[in-house]
């Protein structure tokens, strides 16, 4: 029997026990080893997303495993295999998709939220969607593929080059994995975070970070930058004072790239857009060569899975790792293990 963790509405993940689904013609069956939880899933455990998701629903969509099971007339792959999936199926028929834009199809099917996702120890997908994964990057590390392929597509929008300056609103595993990748392009970058021990992380990975609480955010990029702002601010808080935060720290012909996901309307300084000349991009989900990159990253090491995973709980206490991402108590990413349906932890 498969074990899934279900979202089942009410502030409630149980886990349940269903048949495994055999892959149809061109797909493959995972068995899928560990599952990261985001943001993304809290909104949807707090029922923010109830008119989209409906229960009961299996969540997740950062994910790493082995091809168990081959579909018919599915090619290239075969059982033992690592891979990720990239969690976004698209129509192929939209007018975004026929631009060369499918990852923002507008019938999109993203797994995970439209569909059956990754909190499960089987999970049957289309063999299109598989990423591979090398064969000596762990299968722990692997289920950071997808956070990293969001921070760089981020930082493709943005246009950041080596040598410019980035403010990164929010120090969060998106923020963070945002930093690391604007470091590895040669550019400067400075975090803005309020949690101590956000802080603390990005510090220990040589990230400066500083706390809007006691420091003027906008005086320090000005003294940093010799007077002439970021050129690129990344806004990845979803808070109404990260945005005026990343507004205010730009240079002119800043670009503002809006990565958080605001869930309310917010005021922007519209002149400090027209006086400067500024850009705002917005960023949603990522590529097919976003994806790839981000697993080039994590196998050579320039993403440090170790210093971002601060728990892993098997997949029946699954609640107690979404109440641990909740609490947001000295905690970064979460990971739940789908190989393991044993009721203990690890801290």
């Amino acid at each position: 029997m498969v074990h899934q963790a279900t979202y089942t509405g009410d502030r409630t993940v149980r886990v349940r026990r269903r048949a495994p689904v055999p892959p149809d013609a061109g797909q493959v069956r995972i068995d899928v080893a560990f599952t990261g939880i985001c943001g993304t899933d809290l909104h949807i455990l707090h029922g923010a997303m109830d008119a989209r998701v409906r229960p009961p629903a299996v969540l997740g969509h950062e994910m790493s495993g082995r091809i168990a099971e081959v579909g018919a007339g599915v090619t290239g792959w075969q059982a033992g295999d690592p891979v990720t999936v990239m969690p976004t199926a698209s129509c192929g028929g939209c007018p975004a998709c026929e631009a060369g834009h499918p990852h923002l199809c507008h019938r999109l099917d993203f797994l995970g939220i439209d569909s059956a996702g990754a909190l499960q120890n089987s999970w049957t997908v289309p063999a299109g969607l598989l990423v591979r994964l090398p064969d000596g990057l762990r299968l722990d590390h692997g289920a950071l593929v997808e956070p990293t392929a969001v921070a760089v597509h981020d930082v493709r929008r943005s246009g950041l080059v080596a040598g410019e300056r980035a403010v990164v609103v929010g120090a969060g595993p998106v923020g963070v994995l945002i930093a690391l990748v604007a470091r590895r392009l040669g550019a400067g970058v400075l975090l803005v975070e309020p949690d101590a021990h956000r802080r603390s992380v990005a510090g220990a990975l040589g990230l400066d970070c500083v706390d809007p609480s006691v420091t003027d955010v906008v005086a320090e990029v000005a003294s940093w930058t010799g007077g002439a702002g970021a050129a690129v601010a990344f806004e990845v808080s979803g808070a109404a004072a990260g945005m005026t935060t990343a507004v205010n720290c730009l240079r002119v012909h800043g670009r503002l790239v809006l990565v958080g996901i605001h869930p309310v309307p917010r005021e922007v300084d519209l002149h400090r857009f027209f006086w400067r000349e500024l850009t705002l991009l917005g960023a949603r989900l990522y590529r097919r060569e976003d994806f790839e990159e981000a697993v080039r990253l994590l196998a050579a090491g320039d993403v440090p899975a170790d210093a971002l995973v601060s728990r892993t709980e098997p997949l029946a206490r699954a609640d107690a790792a979404f109440a641990a991402l909740d609490s947001g108590a000295g905690v970064m990413k979460v990971l739940v293990d789908c190989r393991s349906t044993e009721e203990a932890g690890t801290p």
